[in-house]
């Protein structure tokens, strides 16, 4: 069996990290995967470049983006038709086709004779540009009059009628088989939009265990230069600065500790862009700027006494899996897909969505029951490992592939 995942990066990105995991534990059960993607940073050669007419597209885009459509300028997309990976794969496994390098419009084309599969990794699929709508509902009777034109990707111009109804004339002509979600709240939203014909699935990511898993607190201070005597809180994100991942949240909550808590406490943040963060919470930080590799991540995470994910808009959270998987308790907002993973009272501490004061709360409740963070701690690490392994999710995929080739 071969399958051809197409996406943005091979692992730049949370969903890129999840799609790159799967592809790891499908060659482990000996299933040929391959990548064609916009931005390699791997060296192997199952991921290759998408082609690329970029005078022919700029001149295009020059045209369509300020009509408000970011990626139909893209002639290169149908030139996947000619690469060797397309032409030798019996399926193919699309992933985030948005970013400025697919064009949607293609759809019809790539999967003409090829079955295929969509897995959502955001809304943007189901919405007339963005990848969150946040509380707008608009994208289930159409879009138009977007209440969010700058959030991600940004438009030039409302056409999100058109874009959102290009995008249902699109999956009516393509060959889609099944729609895959990794949580319980997208399930329920692509079941209520424009992809409501094609059969839904729900299949979580899932992460090498041993990989992410508990190590020695104390050790893992001494190797970050933490005082072992201090309380560690942790915030990771791709970019701190990043407005749906609720840094500005996390300042507010932060400045409202009470200084004897201020004084015992260091933050310890992974992402690019902390220093706003490190400049106005009145903490002592630490920040590990981007993290690669799984170890470093897994020391920083065990580091720490508690791990903070104030997200405004997530599908899932997989810093908040490999949190779990470390031992780690998660304080979040109940939002999207995070329910699915820090489950109150036994993972962590959900509190309601952008309600400081709730969040604020979660931190100190935990950080003052030493034992309760032990319980979560070890209920996290389990359900993780009863859940989440890298090769159920895996297997579970491989299953759904041999489904749609035999029929």
């Amino acid at each position: 069996m071969k399958v051809l995942r197409i996406n943005q990066s091979d692992i730049s990105g949370g969903a890129a990290i999840a799609v790159y995991r799967l592809h790891q534990g499908l060659l482990a059960q000996g299933i040929d995967s391959r990548f064609l993607v916009n931005f390699v940073n791997t060296s192997s050669p199952r991921v290759d470049t998408i082609p690329s007419r970029r005078r022919l597209d700029y001149q295009l885009l020059r045209i369509t983006r300020p009509l408000g459509f970011n990626d139909i300028h893209l002639t290169s997309t149908f030139d996947i038709l000619k690469h060797p990976f397309y032409q030798e794969a019996d399926l193919l496994h699309f992933h985030n086709l948005h970013g400025g390098y697919f064009n949607y419009l293609a759809l019809p084309s790539l999967t003409q004779n090829k079955p295929s599969i969509l897995t959502l990794h955001d809304m943007w699929a189901i919405t007339g540009h963005c990848a969150y709508s946040f509380e707008c509902d608009r994208w289930k009777i159409g879009c138009g009059q977007c209440p969010y034109p700058d959030t991600y990707p940004a438009i030039q111009k409302d056409s999100t009628r058109w874009e959102w109804k290009l995008k249902r004339w699109v999956y009516n002509r393509s060959n889609l088989q099944a729609v895959v979600t990794t949580s319980r709240w997208h399930a329920k939203q692509a079941q209520e939009s424009m992809l409501n014909p094609v059969p839904v699935y729900r299949i979580p990511p899932g992460l090498d265990t041993q990989a992410y898993q508990p190590l020695d607190p104390e050790q893992c201070r001494v190797l970050l230069g933490i005082s072992t005597d201090k309380k560690v809180l942790m915030f990771a994100a791709a970019k701190l600065n990043d407005p749906r991942k609720g840094g500005d949240l996390l300042i507010k909550v932060l400045q409202n500790l009470p200084k004897s808590l201020k004084t015992e406490t260091i933050l310890l943040t992974l992402g690019n862009g902390g220093e706003t963060v490190a400049e106005t919470v009145g903490i002592p930080t630490i920040n590990l700027g981007f993290v690669g590799s799984d170890r470093l991540k897994s020391v920083a995470y065990s580091a720490a006494d508690l791990f903070l994910f104030p997200t405004r808009a997530d599908n899932f959270g997989l810093v908040a899996q490999e949190a779990m998987a470390c031992g780690t308790p998660t304080v979040s907002f109940k939002i999207g897909g995070v329910p699915d993973l820090v489950r109150p009272g036994i993972t962590g501490y959900l509190a309601e969505p952008e309600d400081v004061s709730d969040f604020y709360q979660g931190i100190v409740q935990l950080l003052e029951d030493r034992n309760l963070r032990e319980r979560l701690s070890q209920k996290g690490r389990q359900v993780v490992i009863e859940e989440y392994q890298l090769e159920v999710y895996a297997q579970r995929y491989a299953e759904l592939y041999r489904q749609i080739l035999s029929s």
